[in-house]
């Protein structure tokens, strides 16, 4: 049998964990909002018209802070439209998704939301089709407590605390030539300092995030890093990576190994930011907000569910409503472990999207909402990683892949609560037909027991959570777990991914 062994000793730190990086991103796109998050007429429903067992889904899932209200769709957004009285609110066209939307969920109803499931809001701001000073009313309507006309309408609007939002993205995806005000990296740059500086003269304790590349395979990539950074090292606080992974042409060795190009990406961008500060000679670091990530079968969307039509802008189509794999779960998986092997400069990051679109939660109109198989790894990475992430030193056999060349077989991440003791290890095997035993090093931590030890894996890689057999796939107990003399054995199943908790 195939064997891979690592050493956990945490005297080795990447990083401390920043919760943030267990984020979620909400766009107004497809039925995200409109009959997933909020269906009046649902037998689940509030008083708000929220559906109560996609709350309790999104808590079970454990997510943070959570990006809003896009994603393309800022870009020819007006903030003003979604607050107030919602009889008064216009109905919009909106150009990135071909869609009408109605503004009946707003600024005051996602936030009213965000404290039912127990998230933090992360706003954007349009600087696709506006500029500063939209930016800075919007600014103004959500962290002034009150005195100025802007504060006062966010009462008056039934708002007497201010938001106090934290986190804001200057636009997005702005590299991307599909996007509404599309620009070079030069004249985004100066808009993203401009707008940033502005921001900061009215709340200077805010956080925020430039737009990076939409992609490492933009042919702008890299460039377009360097140059908004030169306008913008000391005005921002984050640069952003957006990526997403999908099986191409039945390359499933390719697929499995999509964590090495985030690797990749992650440190391309960390060195691309450190060359910029040497260069100016700040003193400050600049940290990735990953804030869009996940498995998307992109080509789907412009082959079969593209909108198109003058006269066509339906509400709430089904849009990019992925049904996910379990070969699909382990990428998702080995996703978040190439996010915490970078915990040192990634402290953010957002999970696109939420629910129904490209999602772990689907509903149904007037019918249940269920968990997909990516939910599963994002929910126990999220309530067992804590403290910091542990630099591992880990031995595996590999494979050749037509797409990144050489890889492990075996990639895996370990974290560490000093205050607790606790430890987890998460894992995946990438060998699409044998298992793997790993022996793991755990003396290091001391006296500690296994509490638990999951897998996520299937006879059929490409088995699926669907409305008619919503429970086909879930996490079962790895009995292969065992733990002697300082000493953790345990066997990976082919095309699977695992999580073990450790604890004293």
């Amino acid at each position: 049998m195939t064997s891979a062994h690592l050493t956990i000793d945490p005297h080795f730190t990447v990083g401390a964990i920043d919760r943030r990086v267990f984020g979620g991103f909400v766009e107004h796109l497809g039925r995200h909002v409109y009959d997933g998050i909020y269906e009046p007429g649902h037998a689940t429903a509030d008083e708000e018209g929220f559906r109560r067992d996609v709350i309790e889904l999104v808590k079970e899932l454990g997510v943070s802070t959570i990006r809003y209200p896009g994603g393309n769709f800022v870009s020819g957004f007006r903030w003003e439209d979604s607050v107030g009285p919602r009889e008064e609110r216009p109905r919009r066209l909106d150009l990135a998704w071909h869609s009408t939307e109605t503004n009946e969920i707003g600024l005051h109803e996602f936030s009213s939301w965000l404290e039912k499931v127990g998230s933090e809001l992360m706003l954007a701001v349009n600087l696709g089709t506006r500029g500063t000073l939209e930016a800075l009313d919007l600014l103004e309507y959500t962290n002034i407590a009150g005195g100025t006309s802007l504060s006062q309408r966010r009462i008056d609007n039934g708002r007497t605390d201010a938001f106090g939002v934290k986190m804001w993205c200057l636009g997005n995806e702005m590299d991307g030539p599909w996007q509404l005000g599309h620009r070079s990296a030069d004249d985004y740059g100066k808009i993203a300092s401009q707008t940033a500086k502005a921001m900061r003269q009215l709340d200077p304790s805010i956080q925020l995030v430039a737009c990076g590349s939409s992609s490492a395979h933009m042919p702008t990539f890299g460039e377009w890093e360097r140059v908004v950074l030169t306008h913008t090292y000391d005005d921002v606080d984050y640069i952003s990576c957006h990526a997403y992974y999908e099986e191409k042409n039945g390359d499933l060795d390719s697929f499995l190994a999509s964590a090495v190009d985030m690797d990749r990406f992650i440190e391309t961008v960390v060195a691309t930011a450190d060359h910029v500060r040497a260069v100016v000679g700040s003193e400050k670091t600049i940290d990735i907000s990953f804030d869009e990530w996940n498995v998307w079968y992109i080509d789907r969307y412009h082959g079969v569910d593209k909108i198109e039509g003058i006269d066509n802008w339906p509400v709430a189509p089904r849009l990019l409503e992925d049904v996910y794999s379990v070969a699909d779960a382990v990428v998702f998986g080995s996703l978040m472990i190439s996010l915490l092997k970078h915990a040192d400069r990634v402290t953010s990051a957002s999970l696109a999207q939420l629910v129904n679109v490209i999602a772990p939660i689907m509903t149904e109109p007037g019918g249940p909402a269920w968990r997909q198989t990516t939910f599963f790894p994002f929910a126990l990475t999220s309530r067992l990683a804590k403290g910091s992430a542990l630099e591992l030193k880990l031995e595996s056999p590999t494979y050749e892949t037509e797409a990144y060349g050489v890889v492990p077989q075996v990639d895996a991440v370990a974290t560490h609560d000093a205050e607790t003791g606790e430890a987890a290890v998460f894992l995946v095997n990438r060998n699409r037909t044998e298992p793997i035993t790993v022996t793991i090093d755990v003396s290091g931590l001391g006296a500690v027991q296994v509490r638990s030890a999951d897998t996520l894996a299937d006879d059929d890689v490409y088995a699926k959570n669907t409305l008619a057999d919503p429970e086909r796939v879930g996490m079962q107990v790895n009995h292969s777990a065992s733990l002697a003399v300082g000493t953790l054995t345990i066997e990976l199943p082919p095309v699977s991914w695992t999580a073990v908790s450790l604890g004293a």
